[in-house]
């Protein structure tokens, strides 16, 4: 009933930019948080950044300089705009979405994932 489904990815040079979007469908109430994950081979999935209904946004150390998210909440869409990427940037992004499919009832959805490669 539910989808969240990120577009996006790809391979980029050191340097360049990436942007990635994250769409959520379905029997929707609210959206309630949206953010961005990230997991590379061997490592843990890591926080990126969120960003709540009200636009508060939060970012991870090692890109709060470089990445920025936003959202448009007519298109339940979440943007993660990356800039300056690096090669430790490398990994698999993944959206996730808590969503209120009533006035009384919030779940976590996660999306499929979309790769990120940066390299020269």
């Amino acid at each position: 009933q539910v989808q969240v489904v990120e577009s996006g990815g790809g391979l980029v040079q050191p340097g360049g930019s990436l942007r990635l979007s994250c769409a959520a469908s379905g029997s929707i109430f609210s959206i309630n948080v949206m953010g961005w994950y990230r997991q590379a081979p061997g490592k843990q999935r890591e926080l990126v950044a969120t960003i709540t209904s009200g636009g508060s946004t939060n970012y991870a150390d090692s890109v709060k300089d470089r990445f920025s998210i936003s959202r448009d909440n007519a298109k339940n869409t979440v943007y993660l705009q990356m800039n300056s990427l690096k090669p430790e940037d490398t990994a698999v992004y993944y959206c996730n979405v808590i969503l209120a499919l009533s006035r009384s009832s919030a779940n976590s959805y996660w999306g499929q994932g979309t790769q990120v490669t940066v390299s020269s």
